[in-house]
């Protein structure tokens, strides 16, 4: 079993501390001012961000053939960065969007394997922002944990409608969901839902405003979509717009990002006649770099599609797997100039800005891998930005691995792997390696890639554990999803019906000693399905085809590991689960089950539940 430091969530996050993700800022402290002046009362904030929409994803970074004229629009309107940089997978960015520190620091290296949890050790920015006075809501994609102390309601949000794990139909969200008519959950209880998964959040996130606003409350929206992420699923009329396009690589994926562009659309009308505008900060960005605007050879370079002249796409340590959009519009008040910069700045530097925009008072022992860039917003220029350097990496691995697919940057400068150097200014597509005609530059930023290094490794041995036995998750449901392991987990329902051979464990933490319950399942619970039942196919989809038919298996013996101790158990309870009765005492408990076939097959029980008696 994996022997790891433990932290359990304090009661109450003090307001700041060490905060942001993905990309880390080696010269982090900024010269900020102590509070947004200018603003006279707090202004609203509406954060969105898109799932695998690259740079050039968008008509007016150049792609000729995307329908997206809202995102145009909100283009033109806003302060742009064109050299902004996340992580370069989905949880990653999400982890240091949310907490302002490297993703790396607080554990959320991967987007699977329980290693896409944001760290309770760190405050969250909702958190942060309703202490200050806001109402905070998320619609759409969490991905940074399932289960208590890592839900969105466990880090600031006040209210929640979100789908579960990563994405639409992964192990953790409603069985069957589908992209259309789904089941969602909203404050951590299941609820139907009608319509398209990208419609139904910003229809959700349009009430959630419209309600705040008859309140007078200033409110934090959260607006995080799952589109254009696979299964491509979306409703025929957007797939017709490119489907005859021989130069589109995935009609279905720009059919998903229209659809998102024309729902910008209706929230643009929502803000427009509630008067919004003039109090509101509208936050545009994307959490990696394309999935499927782009065919790319074996060198990554573009054989199909637009990538913005980048090298690389989603998961690449090159410049189209972490470059992306970031769109940020202001109240005319704030007197912050429309135009763009190139300044370096990353999603670590979110947190803090949006600290120092709205007025939230320092705390002086705070520190952020990232910085503020309010000083550049307000006056043009920031001096700690020039020179600055920022490193990401591509883990997806169970423990982070030195020099694995990473980037160092300092302007327009990349060091790749600590092997490649490019100029972009004169390379954009990353095709010339000049690392021998720079050897001193070389050598500085793969010192600055040793300090990083040296500075986040001693978090990795703090473990993001599930804590059992509070009141704010009174039945734990566990999922293979969060399985540790050196493999790759059954993390979506495909693989599931499949019943996937596969096996890992949960790192937990007891909060209250006492007798436990721990129930075995094939199926989700809910289902009430057996182990050798076979659960039907799914529905017809727009876009893509049904669910394959989930096959039953037969189960002659179960059992289970907690902490030290081992049980088993050859009778199920009316062939739906097996279920052990543990007494555990307070403290960090890992748990891994086995189940073994008639075949003598053994694997993983997919869905366990835990609660104390």
């Amino acid at each position: 079993m994996l022997q790891l430091n433990t932290y359990e969530i304090s009661g109450k996050a003090f307001l700041f501390a060490l905060v942001c993700g993905g990309i880390i800022s080696l010269n982090s402290c900024g010269d900020v001012p102590a509070e947004a002046s200018w603003a006279s009362k707090a202004p609203n904030i509406i954060l969105i961000i898109t799932d695998d929409q690259g740079y050039g994803d968008l008509g007016r970074h150049g792609n000729e053939i995307i329908q997206t004229p809202n995102l145009d629009r909100l283009h033109d309107q806003s302060v742009r960065f064109t050299n902004f940089h996340v992580g370069t997978t989905c949880a990653p960015t999400r982890a240091g969007l949310m907490s302002g520190m490297n993703c790396n620091r607080v554990g959320a290296w991967h987007t699977i394997l329980g290693r896409s949890f944001l760290s309770a050790r760190f405050p969250a920015l909702p958190s942060a922002l309703k202490e200050s006075g806001y109402t905070t809501g998320i619609f759409g994609k969490w991905h940074l944990g399932d289960n208590y102390p890592f839900r969105p309601q466990d880090r600031g949000f006040d209210e929640v409608l979100i789908h579960g794990g990563g994405g639409v139909g992964q192990t953790p969200d409603y069985w069957n969901n589908d992209y259309f008519d789904d089941t969602y959950f909203r404050n951590g209880v299941p609820e139907k839902q009608e319509g398209y998964c990208t419609d139904v959040w910003f229809d959700e996130a349009i009430k959630f405003i419209e309600a705040k606003t008859e309140m007078d409350q200033p409110f934090f929206c959260y607006l995080s979509t799952n589109a254009p992420h696979g299964p491509f699923h979306v409703p025929q009329q957007f797939i017709d717009l490119y489907k005859d396009n021989s130069e589109v690589p995935n009609p279905n994926f720009y059919g998903m990002i229209t659809n998102i562009d024309e729902n910008i659309g209706k929230l643009e009308k929502t803000l427009e006649r509630l008067d919004l505008n003039k109090s509101t900060i509208l936050i545009f960005l994307t959490d990696n770099g394309t999935a499927a605007g782009a065919d790319l050879n074996a060198e990554g370079q573009v054989e199909k599609g637009f990538n913005a002249r980048m090298r690389g796409k989603k998961g690449s340590e090159y410049e189209g797997g972490h470059r992306v959009p970031l769109f940020m519009r202001f109240p005319e008040a704030m007197q912050i100039a429309v135009r763009s910069y190139n300044d370096l700045v990353s999603y670590n530097d979110i947190f803090p800005t949006i600290r120092d925009l709205v007025g939230m008072p320092q705390d002086p022992q705070s520190n952020f891998d990232g910085t503020s860039f309010i000083t550049l917003l307000k006056t043009g220029a920031q001096e700690n930005l020039k020179n600055r350097i920022l490193i990401t990496d591509t883990q997806r691995e169970e423990w982070p691995v030195k020099y694995k697919n990473a980037c160092v940057m300092r302007d327009q400068w990349r060091l790749i792997n600590n092997r490649e150097l490019y100029y972009l200014t004169d390379d954009p597509a990353q095709q010339h390696n000049v690392i021998d005609q720079n050897k001193q530059l070389a050598d500085t930023l793969s010192q600055a890639y040793e300090d990083w290094w040296s500075d986040i490794e001693p978090d990795f041995h703090f473990a993001n554990r599930i804590i059992v036995g509070k009141e704010q998750e009174s039945v734990t449901l566990l999922t293979s999803h969060d399985w540790h392991s050196s493999q790759t987990s059954p993390w979506n329902q495909g693989q599931i019906r499949q019943a996937k051979i596969d096996n890992g464990a949960w790192l937990l933490q007891v909060h209250r000693p006492g007798t436990y319950f721990i129930r075995l399942h094939r199926w989700p619970p809910y289902l009430d399905e057996g182990y050798a039942d076979s659960v039907p196919e799914g529905e017809e989809v727009s876009g893509g085809m049904p669910a394959v038919e989930g096959k039953g298996i037969s189960i002659t013996n179960a059992k289970i590991s907690i902490g030290d101790q081992m049980m088993e158990n050859n009778k199920s309870i009316e062939g739906k689960y097996f279920e052990f009765k543990v007494d555990l005492d307070a403290g960090p408990a890992d748990l891994q089950t086995w189940i073994t076939t008639s075949d003598n097959v053994e694997r993983g029980a997919y869905y366990v539940e835990l609660a104390s008696s």
